[in-house]
């Protein structure tokens, strides 16, 4: 039996040092390669005393690096290593080689034999690690003296250039012929930060001002969205912890204009967590607002959120494919954001990558087409149902709505459809996907 792997250690290292951050950083790799969600595993590397909320950035900055160039990691160490290292020194090698170059989310953040100094220290410093310091010193240092060579080797296999799966390269290929090489290179840039204003508090201008008067760059990229210039913590925004701002990307801030609440409508916002698009909804009306989430701890959040904004929606726990949770009452707006791969988020999630299987994307179609066909029957006739995902996948977007439309005579209104992911000086969004239905009185009455 492998003996099982230590990753709840706590190393005698300094809380500022590098060797920290890429010790617990090697720490969450080895278990996303196992299984686990990276904000999960990066929880687990957090609870260590020591860790400062500086140690948090540094450690989380590594393993989101590690995650968006790990394909090349791992082909870099098939390249140099005799035979396959233990697990958590392989995910040691994966958190100190994409800080030892310029990659595709930017310039090198530490001088390279400083990471290399710094790993072997962090080897040392774990019992799961400590035999193997000769090792991981001896292949970061050949890393040094022959990376153009080494890299044009591992470079010629799709793993290493792209750092996705093969599945998810070939199904890029297969939906986005001419796009695909962008698609898969935005998804391994880091994300901007953006923010949502909330205009019950302020308008865009006055907000552009406060954070130019903080000496934060920013630009206007949407209605209310405002993307910075260089990303900060979160509560160092300004007006981020009064409830001026929300963290929400821009392509979904296009959800709630979408979807046309006016004051006094009821409305139901399905799998709502973490609740950004709820909060959205009631910054722009006086709604009833249902926020459904099958996660009763993802749904502790939408309620975080709300309160930081000073707003109140009824949060129920339960599943959208069922209807135990229902009234009876009929809503008149539904705002439907289901179940999918993230594959359009994953700039933001880039372990999903690893996550994910070919199988998921019909797994989560199956879901979410009961999920749909199950929410039209709660909409009030003349009512609207918007359709979101977060895929960049056709059988979990476009080919969804259209089954979708037919099986329920949905009449299909103007929507953005598949966003794909981009970035530029006006635009820089994430890759999803809307749909909008309006479901007729005389179908309604005939159903």
């Amino acid at each position: 039996m492998k003996p099982r792997l230590q990753t709840e250690f706590q190393a005698e290292l300094k809380s500022d040092s590098l060797a920290f951050a890429l010790l617990g950083a090697a720490t969450a790799v080895v278990q996303v390669r196992g299984g686990m969600a990276l904000p999960q595993a990066l929880a687990g590397a957090f609870a260590n005393p020591a860790t400062t909320p500086q140690a948090r950035g540094a450690i989380q900055d590594v393993a989101y690096r590690a995650m968006r160039q790990l394909g090349r990691s791992e082909a870099l160490v098939a390249a140099m290593a005799p035979k396959a290292p233990d697990p958590l020194v392989g995910a040691l090698l994966a958190a100190a080689l994409p800080l030892m170059g310029a990659g595709e989310d930017g310039p090198a953040p530490y001088e390279a034999f400083t990471v290399v100094d710094q790993a072997v220290t962090a080897a040392g410093a774990h019992p799961d690690t400590v035999r193997a310091k000769g090792m991981v010193n001896a292949l970061l240092r050949r890393f040094l003296r022959e990376r153009d060579t080494l890299l044009a080797e591992v470079l010629q296999q799709p793993l290493a250039r792209w750092n996705y799966p093969q599945w998810w390269i070939d199904a890029a290929i297969t939906a986005y012929p001419q796009e695909w090489e962008q698609v898969l290179t935005a998804g391994n840039m880091a994300p901007p930060l953006t923010l949502r204003v909330n205009t019950r508090k302020g308008s865009v201008e006055a907000y552009l001002e406060l954070l130019a008067q903080a000496g934060i760059g920013a630009r206007r990229i949407g209605p209310s969205a405002v993307r910075l210039d260089k990303p900060v913590g979160v509560h160092l925004v300004p007006g981020f912890d009064s409830g001026l701002v929300s963290v929400q990307d821009a392509a979904a801030q296009l959800a709630a204009n979408l979807l046309d609440v006016q004051d006094g409508m009821r409305v139901l916002d399905a799998c709502a967590a973490p609740g950004g698009k709820t909060g959205h909804i009631l910054e722009l009306a006086e709604a009833d607002v249902t926020a459904l989430d099958v996660d009763t701890q993802r749904l502790a959040r939408v309620r975080e959120n709300l309160d930081r904004l000073e707003l109140s929606a009824t949060l129920l726990a339960a599943g959208a494919q069922g209807s135990d949770w229902w009234d009876g009452e009929p809503f008149d707006r539904i705002l439907a954001d289901v179940p999918c791969t993230a594959s359009g988020i994953v700039r933001r999630h880039p372990d999903i990558r690893w996550l994910r299987r070919k199988g998921d994307t019909l797994q989560l179609a199956t879901l979410s087409a009961q999920i749909l066909d199950n929410l039209w029957q709660m909409l009030r006739p003349n009512g609207k149902l918007l359709f979101v995902t977060c895929s960049l996948w056709p059988q979990e977007s476009e080919a969804q709505a259209a089954a979708f439309a037919v099986r329920n005579r949905a009449t299909r209104l103007d929507a953005p459809g598949q966003l794909l992911p981009a970035g530029g000086a006006e635009q820089d969004h994430d890759g999803l996907f809307y749909a909008l239905f309006q479901k007729d009185a005389k179908d309604a009455k005939d159903a």
